[in-house]
């Protein structure tokens, strides 16, 4: 499994990537990824939406499943990746290049709160066992 040390991660297994203005980058991690298995639709939420973190703002459908997105940090939408549109499967090619949404932080503290890779690797493992 692989699992960058730059980022960091929540327990639904979304990833997030800081920026150097400030903003946070998030998508599904490889182990996410992989559980779905091919990744056919995303529906990010609306740029301009404010988000709690944990809230429900999207959803990810696969062959063989659908999962629910959550916010990892408390923000406002400024962006979504919307070549995921056409080509959903780019999440299954490079789930840590292929991003979902990206936000304006409301409260950066709440990073802290994030797991980092080592502590995600557990959460991960616990689940395939």
């Amino acid at each position: 499994m692989s699992t960058p040390a730059s980022l960091k991660y929540s327990e639904s297994h979304e990833w997030v990537r800081m920026e150097p203005d400030g903003t946070a980058t998030i998508g599904i991690t490889f182990h996410a990824q992989e559980q779905l298995g091919d990744i056919v639709f995303v529906q990010n939420p609306d740029v301009g939406r404010v988000l709690d973190k944990g809230a429900e703002c999207g959803v990810i459908e696969s062959v063989k499943a659908a999962a629910d997105i959550y916010s990892p940090l408390s923000g406002t939408v400024i962006a979504v990746n919307e070549d995921l549109d056409a080509a959903p499967q780019k999440i299954n090619e490079d789930a840590y290049g292929a991003w979902l949404f990206k936000l304006s932080l409301r409260d950066p503290a709440e990073l802290s709160q994030l797991l980092d890779a080592g502590a995600y690797e557990k959460i991960a493992q616990a689940d395939e066992a």
